[in-house]
């Protein structure tokens, strides 16, 4: 027998799950509309990979996670997707969210198929990716994708596989009628889920007020070494934490995850679907959904497509509207009241309550504290809901959270023994809610610190290199000038021009001395008289200009090295009186030979 322990607190509601378990499962049929959310688990929405106006099969994938933790969605049945809108969805506040809406064809058409007949033959992470492209999310609690669940972390061996079948809140018995019609599957789903994880031990929870379920799932662990732990009725003992108190005796550590002691729980709804994934090749298109409460005439389980809007299961059970005070998705416990029948069925949908006024009357109003204690003593988790309470009601959030308010389960025990009635859950949600605000808030902040910082660093980094380059430039500068001031001090020793106009002078007038060379006409003068040769006037006046361009080109490096290089300025000054000189010479010359003959002796003085 199976050693068993025990969880601090509980409490004993009334059940009231005979109400649903008068018949088996039923099935609910096609609507004429599904509505499939986009966000129906933990993680990142899938995006939708049909177009509106297409036909689609049923099973084939019409929304997909590219990137990030989620699973895809699939077509429920045959269709024509209609729309990809926002809808309202299941959730506390009545929020709408994108959904595709699918119109049914009524020809219920499946896609190509690709059941696996025995898994053993595949790699491991081939049947993690069978699961994870099936769709399968928790069925139980928030909708973690269960193949990311069923790969724990190297460093964290599972020993230890729990099947969580005690289904402990009020009025919920879709897991109990699955166990009794199909522990079959139940088990199957088991035993791959076992193959991946290689724990040393499996059981399956189930309390002790599921009879039916207990002996079905008996018959179908025969020969196996799976065990069935039957559990003392006692609310929350289904809560994941509070099972695995009481079938290993081990705490999960505050702020941990049961892979931290060696242990994995999993819901019954989510072995039978990878069982039908695995065998069947089928993904997640359809859930049992228990409906129940006064205000119905049939009251059952119903295995309801994804999508199935809730009025029309709500039609099916037989609702009367007259009767219907409030509706319930979920249990009384821990569930919420629906604004609108329109919502859908989801992954992770398991009950729906159509209460009258008399079997769930409005909340009396609040009361003041009177400090009775009685939420700490039916506490699972062994807080202090009175000091949670105050803080959270005074908004002081981090003393909250230093009592551990996010070890609280919501389960609602505190409220349901509060004789004033306090909705001590809706405080603490509402805490964990602004706790989480203002750390996405801090966390937004510190990487726009972060990005800053890194441009700041960024823009210092380029700033020092672009005055290294200045510093680079200038030095090359510097050295280029010294350059050019030492051959320009060369060429002025030398006589030659000291910069690059005056090199274009010296050039033109080095071309004028070849051609002179060339004509003879740097003969003297006396040269000329003596030969009685006729002098070349118009070689005379362009040597004449030449004089006088290259005498103003002097004349402005002159003024331009007064005001730059003083210290040049006696070097041009030489270089000018030469070219005065020259200017001079020329100018005899050309006067003595538009003078002519007559005036030669006047010019060269007495012969003899």
């Amino acid at each position: 027998m199976t050693q068993l322990w025990n969880f601090p607190g509980g409490i004993h509601p009334p059940e009231r799950k005979d109400i649903s378990t008068a018949h088996p499962i039923r099935r609910a049929g096609i609507p004429e509309h599904l509505i499939l959310p986009l966000q129906q688990h933990i993680g990142n929405p899938a995006e939708a990979v049909v177009e509106v106006g297409e036909r689609v099969l049923k099973g084939q994938k019409i929304a997909d996670v590219k990137t990030g933790m989620g699973v895809p969605v699939h077509a429920p049945t045959s269709g024509v997707i209609e729309s990809i809108v926002e809808h309202p969805v299941p959730h506390p506040s009545g929020m709408a969210d994108w959904c595709i809406t699918l119109r049914p064809d009524g020809e219920d058409q499946w896609c190509s198929r690709n059941p696996v007949s025995d898994f053993r033959t595949l790699d491991r992470d081939q049947v993690l990716g069978i699961i994870r492209d099936s769709g399968i999310a928790g069925m139980g609690g928030a909708g973690f994708p269960t193949s990311i669940k069923l790969r724990p972390p190297r460093d964290r061996k599972v020993s230890t596989l729990i099947l969580n079948g005690a289904e402990c809140e009020p009025y919920i018995t879709a897991d109990d009628m699955t166990m009794r019609e199909k522990a079959d599957e139940v088990v199957a789903g088991l035993k791959v889920m076992a193959w991946i994880l290689r724990p040393e031990r499996c059981v399956i929870g189930i309390e002790d007020n599921k009879p039916e379920a207990i002996a079905a799932l008996r018959k179908a662990t025969e020969g196996t070494r799976t065990e069935i732990a039957v559990i003392p009725t006692k609310y929350p003992s289904g809560g994941e934490k509070q099972l695995i108190q009481i079938l290993t005796g081990m705490e999960v550590p505050s702020g941990g995850i049961p892979a931290d002691i060696g242990v994995m729980c999993q819901n019954i709804g989510t072995a039978v679907a990878v069982a039908q994934a695995v065998f069947q090749g089928t993904p997640l298109i359809a859930r049992i959904v228990t409906i129940t409460g006064d205000a119905i005439d049939e009251p059952g389980n119903f295995e309801a497509l994804i999508g199935t809007p809730i009025k029309y299961l709500l039609e099916q059970a037989g609702v009367h509207q007259d009767r219907l005070s409030r509706l319930v998705l979920g249990g009384p416990m821990m569930g919420y009241t629906l604004t609108t029948e329109a919502v859908p069925v989801t992954k992770t949908t398991n009950c729906v309550i159509a209460a009258t006024a008399a079997e769930l009357p409005a909340p009396p109003p609040e009361q003041p504290c009177i400090r009775c204690g009685l939420c700490a003593e039916v506490c699972p988790m062994e807080l202090l809901p009175q000091q949670l309470f105050w803080h959270a009601k005074a908004t002081e959030f981090e003393k909250a959270e230093h009592l551990n308010l996010f070890d609280c389960i919501e389960c609602g025990a505190c409220s349901y023994v509060c004789p004033s009635s306090i909705p001590l859950v809706q405080y603490y949600r509402f805490a964990k809610d602004e706790i989480r605000v203002q750390r996405a808030e801090q966390l937004k902040s510190a990487r726009a610190r972060e990005r800053f910082e890194a441009r700041q660093a960024r823009l210092e980094r380029e700033q020092e290199e672009k005055e290294l380059r200045r510093k680079e430039r200038a030095k090359a500068a510097a050295e280029a000038q010294a350059k050019k001031k030492a051959d320009a001090e060369k060429a002025a020793a030398e006589g030659e021009a000291v910069d690059e106009r005056a090199a274009r002078s010296a050039l033109v007038e080095q071309a004028l001395a070849r051609k002179k060379a060339k004509t003879g006409a740097t003969t003297p003068p006396s040269a000329t008289r003596a030969t009685g040769e006729k002098p070349d006037i118009e070689d005379l006046q362009k040597q004449l200009d030449h004089a006088r361009s290259k005498l103003e080109t002097m004349q402005s490096m002159l003024d331009e090295a007064k005001a730059q290089q003083a210290d040049n300025v006696e070097k041009l000054e030489r270089a000018v009186a030469k070219n005065h000189d020259r200017v001079k010479r020329a100018e005899e010359a050309l006067a003595e030979a538009r003078d002519g003959p007559a005036d030669r002796t006047t010019v060269s003085g007495p012969t003899h």
